[in-house]
């Protein structure tokens, strides 16, 4: 073989080891690319709610299931119903992710003054009644949503029936061990509600949950 042919088979045998690369190589789109995750998964405290079906809920609860959990009220007029509609749109193809633990979706109310069991029954089977719902005595809300990395506070009187809540708009994913491993972070646009976006809950989750 002339020195000629040698190169050009030494230069094939490098092309071809490039493609072969660029085709096995991880891919980034084989990482999670919505979640913000914490550095280490963060306990969750012990705490004492109140479900939909007026049943105690405790941390037992979130065990052995992989959990989307929203802060929110009822009476919420924007980011609650808009994103329990996105997690409701995706529902169905969550529950098809291969797991030997299941998907559950959360409402947490951080208003019990108007949320009772009753009006959290009513309002969660209109998105869905596989949905969870359940709120608490703000003493043992308030470390809870603090340990989530999420916060919510009374911006007027209760006594005015119509008074907000101010409250994160973003889902927490809760892991099987009931740790708290990342939040879906809307995107702050003017002009537009900040939402977690159902599809990229969903982009990311079968890659969550295979990790």
């Amino acid at each position: 073989m002339s020195k000629l042919q040698a190169g050009i088979v030494a230069l094939l045998v490098l092309v071809i080891g490039i493609v072969v690369a660029i085709n096995i190589a991880p891919s980034k789109s084989a990482e999670p690319q919505h979640i913000r995750m914490y550095p280490q998964p963060r306990a969750l405290p012990d705490f004492t709610l109140i479900d939909q079906q007026n049943q105690a809920y405790t941390k037992t609860n979130l065990l052995d299931h992989w959990s989307l959990l929203f802060v929110g009220y009822t009476y919420c007029p924007d980011i609650c119903p808009t994103t329990l509609a996105e997690l409701k749109g995706i529902y169905p193809e969550l529950k098809k992710i291969q797991s030997e633990h299941s998907v559950q979706v959360v409402l947490l109310s951080v208003d019990p003054k108007r949320d009772t069991p009753e009006r959290l029954n009513e309002y969660i089977n209109f998105f869905n009644p596989e949905f969870s719902a359940v709120s608490g005595e703000h003493a043992q809300l308030f470390p809870l949503v603090r340990a989530m990395g999420m916060m919510y506070s009374m911006t007027e009187s209760t006594d005015n029936p119509d008074y907000l809540v101010d409250h994160s708009s973003s889902v927490v994913l809760v892991n099987p061990k009931a740790q708290v491993v990342g939040r879906f972070k809307p995107d702050f646009i003017p002009g537009k509600l900040p939402i977690s976006e159902g599809q990229k809950i969903l982009a990311d989750m079968p890659l969550l949950i295979s990790q």
